[in-house]
């Protein structure tokens, strides 16, 4: 064997040896993993749990995944994925450019894409979608990685499922208003008026109106076919089940009205609920008024008004005692939220205006000074689509469906005074 040979076959071993750790070490030494049980949204089948994308096992699934990037630039993608025994050819589209890879085995292991160039900083979403298998599923997909000039430490996401941030994630970030009374003493009645553009009534949103330091009022889309107002009372007792609320901090039911629901509610602290089912309409003006007075025996009464321009009148929802607290109205605030994981990557807005107080001592005074604040999905960086402040001399609050711009938490608005005083004789309401 002489030595020519020999350098020869060395030089063949070393770059295929080489070649390995290129195609091994496609990502550059700035990855991170995004995992998809918390960022990840799924259209025609399968579906997005803690471990990630699971039963998939059709070809006309797009598994659509979420992040923001604060640079332009390269960015390099992977696939954490175990193919469970089939071989697959998957396609992955960002942008509209699409990469075909093949994935096949029996264990979870990172199959390299390829690389795409982002032209601006913003929101990716990236698209992965099953084209041919040799078994009835394609597998499983854990986690995304990504590497690149585009990525950073500042990359937005869902980081872990720590504090159940998986389910919270999706539901997108929660937006407040929380409304300015300095000076106001013994407040007993709030009012309010919610209008959500047409488009913006999206499933799972609340639109929350009337909010007070012991409850909430506002209106719901629930499905395609259900929509509600809803009040809720906490009890003073901090449990999320209602069944072991003991009998002296139960909130208790004074009166309801027509076609109301009553009962308990758990899982976000624990009380006293009631709901009316109303078809109400994007586009529409809807109006609440609330009342809080104290009671004897350090109770305090909270009832619920609603006006639909439809009806023209307003109806009760329901009048509820609350225990172990003699108070007026404080804390006043409204807010827009998103309470089914599956709808928060869609995009949904709605406009509060027209806000009064009233006191004995004061009579009606307008509330035109708010704080936009955010939940703590938003106040750990993991979702970054919220937005809230005035548009067209009214407040607004708009969350979820991954937009670009945001409004900075705790900034303050003031919008113009209306002028408006709400046209109600407090002494007939039902």
């Amino acid at each position: 064997m002489n030595i020519q040979f020999l350098i020869l076959l060395f030089l063949t071993i070393f770059l295929q040896c080489k070649d390995d750790k290129v195609l091994i070490n496609e990502h550059d030494m700035n990855k991170q993993t995004i995992p998809l049980g918390g960022n990840a949204w799924t259209t025609n089948g399968a579906a997005i749990k803690e471990e990630g994308l699971i039963n998939w096992n059709s070809d006309l699934t797009i598994c659509r995944t979420y992040f923001k990037v604060a640079l332009k630039g390269t960015l390099k993608v992977s696939v954490l994925m175990n193919p469970k025994g089939s071989n697959n050819k998957i396609n992955v589209s960002i942008l509209g450019k699409s990469i075909d890879f093949v994935a096949e085995g029996d264990t979870e292991r990172e199959f390299f894409v390829g690389e795409w160039n982002l032209p601006k900083a913003g929101y990716v979403s990236v698209d992965i979608k099953g084209m041919t298998k040799s078994n009835a599923n394609f597998g499983t997909i854990s986690s995304l990685v990504v590497s690149g000039t585009s990525v950073s430490s500042e990359l937005t996401f869902v980081k872990n499922n720590e504090g159940n941030f998986f389910y919270w994630g999706r539901r997108g970030p929660s937006v407040h208003l929380r409304y300015s009374t300095d000076g106001l003493e013994n407040i007993e009645w709030f009012y309010n008026e919610i209008t959500i553009p047409k488009g913006n009534d999206v499933i799972g949103s609340y639109f929350m109106a009337n909010g007070f330091g012991e409850g909430y009022f506002g209106m719901q889309v629930n499905s395609e076919t259900e929509r509600r107002v809803l009040f809720s009372v906490w009890s003073p007792f901090a449990t999320d089940n209602p069944a072991t609320i003991p009998q002296d901090q139960k909130i208790l039911l004074l009166k309801k009205g027509d076609g109301v629901y009553t009962g308990e509610f758990g899982n976000e602290g624990s009380g006293g609920q009631s709901y009316l089912k109303y078809d109400w309409k994007a586009g529409n003006t809807y109006q609440f008024l609330l009342q809080g007075k104290p009671t004897a025996d350090n109770y305090t009464t909270y009832s619920a008004y609603f006006f639909a321009p439809e009806e023209n009148q307003w109806r009760l929802i329901a009048s509820f005692k609350r225990p172990k607290i003699s108070t007026y109205l404080k804390s006043l605030y409204s807010f827009l939220e998103n309470f089914i994981p599956e709808t928060g990557n869609q995009e949904r807005m709605g406009n509060f205006d027209n806000q009064w107080v009233f006191t004995a001592k004061n009579g009606w005074t307008e509330l035109n000074q708010v704080t936009f604040t955010a939940d703590n999905t938003a106040r750990k960086g993991y979702r970054v689509d919220y937005d809230g402040g005035i548009k067209d001399g009214q407040f607004y609050l708009r969350n979820c469906g991954f937009f670009n711009e945001n409004t900075s938490l705790n900034q303050q608005f003031t919008r113009p005074l209306k002028g408006k005083t709400p046209s109600i004789d407090l002494s007939k309401l039902p």
